[in-house]
């Protein structure tokens, strides 16, 4: 037993200062005693004694409180919302394997990788079944805390995590790292876990399903004392930034530099050699499973030194370097009782199978996942059918197949997904090549109405700063806003009200509610940051309708070239083909938006709000060139029409209104092959297409009268194309990406031969390792600028 682990007992001295130095010391040893290594060092009472005279003291000599205290592990105040926080190092996901075959197939390309015959040291950490989270250690003194998020962006989770005792205040060592990110898992033990559902079911509350389930809602609550009151674990096993110290030379010897610093590291971890080591370590720790204290779901796999998995680097948003090596799902049989459709937060049409309810790993399952449409029809999963069930990954649900000797007779018929939304009614559209189909009305769905909200909101979009995830939900969940336009009309009452029902809801009393007041001044910056956004730049408001494909690029590619909000509305896809960067896909996912009569609606009523871009110009000059008719007859992807022979049809006078009006004989006309003539014939019978051809002629005409009559000169940029990695000495991300873009030039998110330009700052990643592969030039900051000037 680690004892002296955190300071053997200094010696004693006069004064308040010494005591409470003295009992910092005592208490830090005896909770990691209880806490990590599960000993107690101490009687509770004892402990107690030691904490109640801390408290007594700090209370005597304000002074001495400092934010390392045993005694701020709960905070006092419940808080309105979790803040955003941006990882300094991304919390990337992991590839999984489950077959030996993965295996050995990962161990293969991690020797190819680094160009070794010999076997590779790996180290192995289980994969706790648990939430991911970032604690933020600067100078030694426990900072912050963020949960994994999106990988690159969390929420601040602080106040939660002081309350677990593991997890120390204060590093043990004299000459700690200026800043260190460590990475690791939050998590219950199973014997906690059926102690908290055991007060559950006495306090007639609702139980949890299983310990995962328990541990994330405890991080959920903006109140801390009651997490506080749920005992959650920690154990660390990556790492993020570090500066001020020399990185460990490997995963191995990081653990137990942790050890050290008294952060709770797992006991079972392994250090193997070559596939097999791996295989037997998994083999031996699956027998082992269901005796541990907590609940894992596989193992990691990780090349150990820390020098060869930089070599190895990065595929994607994963590590080479690394794997996770999962168990097997559990799996059972139930009849399939219905089967509904899911409508997801971005508009996802998921076919989900009611089940007989049936107890599969640990939890009893009514609903699981078909996935899609044609995930459905290749299974064959009908209502009646005795189907298999399994949790794959232990978490989410799923039919892995029908029994099909068991099919009812007289059998129910094949499944098909409908061609309208079940929650709004908009048409559903798949796009080719894809699996997944959508409701194409994402500002007027109620079940795509949340995530409407706060992609509207966010701040690379309409910027309204302040309305975070829990204001949304309760603003939807009780019924203030509908739609993006009843931002706008939102008044201080309706904010306060709001926040009164939503605490009464979720049986929060805040402090200021407890003293008599009122908070407001939330709710008025509130009020004046959704007025702030009410003249947006055209690029921002046409990113912030959240239209399939369109990202900052594409928004600005539409404003740039068609100026007008109006025009982006009416502008078909065979016009929108004609812009630079937006292919097929992209077109006819913008012209599906506009399309939708309810998200029609949805912009009129934007506007109506008094939501407006402050920045709508005539289309670009450079669009005459885009809009000849040979290029707008091509766009149209006409059967075996060509461009070559769309120009040549023009040369003979063909025109878009004359093609509109055309019949058969007037086709003869241009004397075309019997093929082409045909397959121009059948395009014009198709219903609609007519009345397509005569919108994009007037569009045609309106843009053309629009237009002025010379090109704005071209910045110095012009047809570059730039990519932008690291952290640079003066200019932010955005601020780069306006100076290349305010000089004609391109940002892209990823390096290829047609990258002009790479910009690299400090920690610059894998992009620029491709650069220097492809020959692209790498600029510093201070040469972009001299370029631009």
């Amino acid at each position: 037993m680690q004892n002296d682990l955190f300071g053997k007992k200094s010696p004693e001295a006069d004064g308040p200062a010494a005591r409470v130095a003295e009992l910092h010391k005592e208490l830090n040893k005896h909770a990691y005693a209880y806490y990590v290594l599960d000993n107690p060092s101490i009687p509770d009472a004892e402990y107690d004694k030691l904490f109640k005279e801390l408290q007594a003291l700090e209370q005597q000599h304000p002074e001495l409180l400092s934010a390392d205290s045993p005694t701020l592990r709960v905070g006092g105040v419940a808080l309105p919302e979790f803040k955003q926080v941006q990882h300094a190092v991304p919390m990337l996901s992991l590839n999984n394997g489950f077959e030996d075959a993965d295996i050995t197939s990962f161990d293969r390309r991690v020797r190819d990788g680094l160009g070794i015959n010999h076997d590779v040291e790996y180290a192995i950490d289980l994969k706790f079944d648990g939430l991911a989270i970032n604690l933020r250690y600067v100078d030694g003194l426990f900072t912050q805390a963020a949960t994994r998020g999106d990988g690159f962006t969390g929420e601040d989770v602080t106040e939660n995590i002081r309350t677990i005792h593991s997890i120390p205040l204060r590093l043990n060592t004299e000459h700690p790292p200026r800043i260190l990110d460590v990475r690791g898992e939050v998590l219950m033990f199973k014997a906690d876990f059926d102690k908290l559902n055991q007060r559950q079911r006495d306090a007639g509350g609702k139980e949890f399903a299983n310990p995962r389930n328990a541990a994330a809602g405890s991080l959920r609550q903006l109140d801390s004392k009651i997490t506080a009151q749920r005992k959650l674990r920690f154990f660390s096993y990556g790492i993020g930034a570090l500066e001020g110290a020399e990185m460990p030379v490997s995963h191995a010897k990081l653990l137990d530099w942790y050890a050290e610093l008294g952060l709770p590291v797992c006991e079972d971890r392994g250090l193997v050699t070559g596939a097999q080591g791996l295989l037997e370590f998994y083999a031996a720790i699956g027998q082992k499973r269901k005796s541990l204290a907590y609940d894992i779901d596989g193992v990691v796999y990780k090349v150990n030194r820390l020098q060869q998995q930089q070599e190895l680097g990065f595929v994607s948003r994963a590590p080479r370097f690394a794997i996770a090596h999962k168990f097997p799902a559990e799996e059972a049989t139930t009849v399939v009782q219905e089967i509904g459709v899911q409508v997801g937060r971005t508009g996802a049409l998921t076919p989900v199978a009611r089940l007989a309810p049936v107890f599969v790993g640990g939890v009893t399952v009514t609903n699981a996942t078909l996935h899609n449409e044609d995930e459905v029809k290749r299974k064959d999963v009908r209502v009646g059918d005795t189907v298999i069930v399994r949790r794959a990954g232990d978490v989410i649900p799923e039919v892995v197949s029908v029994v099909l000797e068991r099919r009812p007779v007289p059998e129910h018929a094949p499944f098909e997904l409908p061609k309208t939304c079940p929650v709004c009614g908009s048409h559903v559209v798949r796009e080719e090549g894809e699996a997944v189909a959508r409701c194409s009305g994402g500002l007027f769905c109620s079940a795509q109405r949340k995530e409407a909200i706060r992609h509207f909101a966010a701040r690379r979009m309409m910027d309204i700063d302040g309305l975070g995830e829990r204001y949304i939900d309760n603003l939807v969940e009780l019924d203030y806003v509908r739609g993006i336009a009843d931002l706008y009309k939102l008044t201080l009452d309706d904010l306060l009200e709001m926040k009164r029902r939503g605490d009464e809801r979720d049986g929060i009393t805040p402090e200021t509610v407890q003293q008599g007041k009122i908070a407001t001044k939330w709710a008025e910056n509130l009020i004046e940051a959704i007025a702030a956004s009410r003249q947006p730049v055209l690029e921002r408001l046409l990113f912030a309708l959240g239209i399939r494909h369109v990202g900052e690029s594409t928004a600005k590619t539409l404003a740039d070239w068609l100026g007008r909000l109006e025009l982006v509305r009416r502008a078909p896809a065979p016009l929108l083909r004609l812009l630079p960067d937006i292919g097929t896909t992209v077109a006819e996912a913008i012209a599906d938006f506009f399309a939708e009569p309810k998200n029609q609606q949805a912009i009129d009523a934007l506007l109506a709000a008094g939501v407006a871009p402050r920045d709508e110009h005539a289309p670009s000059a450079k669009l005459r060139d885009k809009l000849s008719q040979p290029a707008l007859l091509a766009a149209l992807a006409i059967p075996k029409l060509t461009e070559t022979r769309c120009k040549q049809l023009v040369d003979k006078g063909m025109t878009l209104a004359a093609l509109a009006q055309a019949d058969v004989d007037y086709l003869h006309h241009y004397a075309l092959p019997s093929d082409i003539s045909n397959a121009l014939a059948a395009w014009l019978n198709v219903p609609g297409q007519r009345e397509r051809l005569a919108e994009l002629n007037s569009l045609h005409a309106d843009l053309l009268a629009q237009l002025p009559q010379q090109a704005e000169s071209e910045g110095i940029l012009s047809g570059k194309t730039f990519v932008l990695t690291g952290t640079l000495p003066t200019l932010s991300r955005d601020q780069a990406t306006e100076i290349i873009e305010k000089a004609g030039g391109k940002v892209s998110g990823s390096v290829s031969k047609k990258t002009s330009y790479v910009v690299a700052g400090d920690d610059a990643g894998s992009k620029l390792l491709k650069a220097q592969e492809l020959g692209v030039t790498v600029l510093t900051e201070v040469e972009l600028m001299q370029i631009v000037q």
